[in-house]
């Protein structure tokens, strides 16, 4: 896909998120979330087009209580979890995982708007398409078959600028919805 091609579809998936209520199937919308988010940021590139991604010490990350306040604009990290083998050439273990597919930024949105996973996940599938969510702590896996999960950072396929990204973390209360 053409840098212009992906331009398009950013800018249509933007608009149809605009209009996708972020409580669906509830009766009355959640409130705007108030708490600070977890954020991470692109650490680097690596063979046949992977990323790594994370938090670690030095980038202001924090797992524990979020780093960003909901009121900051920034794009959601989106993983689409497909299986895909990790390329020759990245080791992996607990500090860094394979999330086994594909990264990619939603547009900016305000943490705020993130009132709950489901509306964070929604603006992945708006913005890619089924099968996207956005992108957790634990999403990465090692192993001899890959089948351990860690955290703080992975890698994946994907095409990244530099950059902060709203990352879930299902386990502590550093999500904008906490």
């Amino acid at each position: 896909m053409s840098f212009l091609d992906r331009t398009r579809a950013l800018a249509v998936a933007s608009a149809v998120a605009a209009l996708i209520p972020l409580a669906a199937g509830s009766a009355q919308a959640a409130p705007p979330a108030t708490h600070a988010g977890l954020t991470w940021s692109l650490l680097g590139t690596g063979p046949d087009g992977s990323v790594h991604v994370g938090g670690p010490g030095g980038t202001a990350s924090d797992p524990y209580h979020g780093d960003t306040p909901a009121t900051a604009s920034l794009p959601v990290l989106c993983l689409r979890a497909d299986g895909s083998p990790k390329p020759d050439g990245i080791t992996t273990d607990f500090y860094d995982g394979w999330a086994q597919g594909t990264v990619a930024p939603s547009t900016a949105v305000k943490g705020s708007r993130l009132n709950s996973r489901a509306a964070a996940d929604s603006i992945c599938q708006a913005s890619f398409g089924t099968g996207w969510r956005q992108a957790e702590f634990h999403d990465g896996h090692y192993g001899p078959d890959e089948s351990a999960t860690g955290g703080w950072t992975f890698w994946a396929y994907g095409d990244l600028r530099p950059g902060r990204f709203w990352v879930a973390i299902n386990d502590q209360p550093a999500n904008p919805w906490n």
